[in-house]
């Protein structure tokens, strides 16, 4: 009776050791495809951020830049009839226009800054482009961690494949190793 009670006990006691084995696998793989599943997630929230900013803050500079374009050309203007005034009261006349253009240059636009809003939208870009960097490496830490676990030896015997399929890490798209070509002319 003593030794039936024994191996009994010790059959329970394996199958219970087992079964935490299982457990602690499976709660473990759970953690880490939903830690998988959120850092992909992130990263599309990055691209999304992307999508909204960008053509924003592109479009925002574009129309500084065209409201300094029609002052500048007409203080251009104003200036360049002045030169070519030929009467004293052609100039007067001219004089009033110039001082009237500058003047209203100065208190619509009192500054040119379309360089520094170039350099703004550079710098977004840039942190923008960062972020989209550090969410691809986090997700990439992340399916790392997971299948690392997964295909361990143990784990792999335990968990199901179809539950538990190995991830794909950030893949670049085609042709993304080569520099982007930008161009600056206008297409309209």
């Amino acid at each position: 009776m003593k030794k039936s009670g024994l191996i009994i006990g010790g059959i329970l006691l394996f199958v219970l050791v087992v079964f935490m084995m299982y457990r602690g696998s499976y709660n473990t793989a759970i953690k880490y495809q939903e830690n998988v599943d959120e850092k992909w997630g992130n990263v599309g929230a990055t691209y999304q951020r992307r999508a909204d900013l960008i053509p924003q803050l592109v479009a925002t500079v574009k129309g500084a830049a065209e409201n300094e374009r029609g002052i500048l050309t007409q203080v251009t203007q104003a200036r360049a009839g002045i030169v070519n005034a030929k009467t004293p009261e052609e100039m007067e006349i001219m004089g009033k226009k110039i001082n009237t253009a500058i003047n209203l240059a100065f208190e619509a636009y009192p500054q040119i800054r379309s360089t520094a809003n170039f350099s703004d939208l550079q710098s977004q870009l840039e942190g923008t482009e960062n972020r989209i960097s550090v969410a691809r490496q986090n997700y990439n830490e992340a399916v790392k961690e997971y299948n690392s676990h997964i295909r361990g030896f143990i784990n792999s015997m335990f968990l199901n494949k179809e539950t538990f399929a190995k991830k794909e890490s950030f893949k670049e798209s085609a042709g993304s190793e080569n520099a982007p070509k930008v161009d600056f002319s206008e297409t309209k």
